[in-house]
């Protein structure tokens, strides 16, 4: 009988990712795109959802010296509303935009919160703060967007904030519901967070969108990117890898309870992680990682970096990309990393 030790290994060896670009037999690129999408959505297990119409709800306005604040209220699938915050700097606009995924962290009090001061929910800051000490240098990150002069748009994923919050050990319980229904949860996560940025785009204060995230969060940036051609950048910081690379035992990310958020059965059979990020190119995308991240090895972060820069690279489009590993952190998203990417969204929107 196998056990994980002896099966990653012999496991490993069957992926391939045929349908990769290089690899794949579509020699046109945006060929590749068109059916690499559709593999990809193919593996969603959770149908489209165009058709069902926002109807969103604002709640009243609170203004900041730079920007103001809304509580927006949206159907991004028939089957749930979904609360978020919707930040506006002053001015006429239209303004470039940042649609702005929170992390996961196993802490499910709070979602949006994370990355944006909720001004409506004094029971909340704290833990919000403390998150915000912890990873992002005690600075939300999507005030700062909306006071350097970006809309910001950040939802609750499914089982955070106004949607739990959940307990981790519900997490798999969740996952496997949506299995025996034939959809799945990670599934759900990427249609609502693609037809997320079909709103925002049609905002008339909105000119150019973005996607930003860390953690999971950037997963879900890139993703998104990948199937959404509302993005015109993509900022992630802290998740990306190789597949192969990251399947050793141990490895956080595959902790049964988490990985259902970023879990797509079959899809690994067809395209690794930098596969489908590179769906997006030759748009501009920013890739930040960690020399000392504990959830990726460096292995698989440089061997996700080389694939995409030979996508960028086969678009002339190098200048595009960029791909960095930031010497002596770890896990987190500093405010010297967040300046980095501001400035840049500011070079490409």
């Amino acid at each position: 009988m196998g056990t994980p030790d002896t099966l990653y290994p012999a496991l490993k060896k069957e992926l391939t990712f045929p349908l990769a670009w290089g690899t794949s037999p579509v020699r046109d690129f945006r060929d590749w795109r068109l059916m690499a999408r559709a593999k990809v959505e193919e593996h969603l297990l959770m149908e489209r959802q165009d058709e069902t119409p926002y109807a969103p709800e604002y709640g009243v306005p609170s203004r900041t010296d730079s920007y103001t604040q809304e509580l927006v209220t949206l159907s991004l699938t028939r089957h749930e509303r979904v609360r978020g915050v919707l930040l506006t700097p002053h001015g006429p606009g239209p303004f470039p935009a940042v649609l702005l995924f929170h992390d996961h962290g196993a802490k499910f009090d709070i979602g949006k919160e994370k990355l944006v001061r909720p001004w409506y929910d004094v029971t909340r800051l704290a833990s919000a703060q403390a998150w915000a000490d912890k990873y992002f240098s005690g600075r939300f990150v999507g005030d700062e967007l909306a006071r350097r002069g970006h809309v910001v748009l950040c939802l609750d994923a499914p089982g955070w904030g106004d949607r739990g919050p959940i307990a981790y050990e519900q997490q798999q319980a969740l996952a496997s519901n949506f299995y025996n229904l034939g959809s799945s949860l990670a599934g759900l996560m990427a249609r609502e967070d693609a037809r997320a940025a079909g709103f925002l785009a049609g905002l008339n204060r909105v000119r150019r969108i973005a996607a930003v995230g860390f953690s999971m969060g950037a997963y879900r940036a890139w993703q998104t990117a990948a199937l959404s051609d509302d993005i015109a950048a993509t900022a992630a910081v802290c998740w990306m890898t190789g597949l192969k690379e990251m399947m050793v035992p141990g490895n956080n990310t595959l902790r049964g309870q988490s990985s259902y958020y970023m879990l797509h059965p079959g899809l690994p059979r067809f395209l690794d992680f930098p596969d489908v990020a590179a769906i997006a190119a030759p748009r501009p995308m920013y890739f930040l990682d960690g020399a000392q991240d504990p959830l990726f090895t460096a292995e698989g972060i440089e061997t996700a970096y080389a694939k995409l820069r030979a996508v960028w690279s086969s678009r002339h489009a190098e200048e595009r990309l960029r791909t960095e590993i930031w010497p002596g952190l770890g896990h987190v998203f500093t405010q010297p990393m967040q300046d980095e990417v501001i400035d840049w969204l500011d070079s490409v929107l």
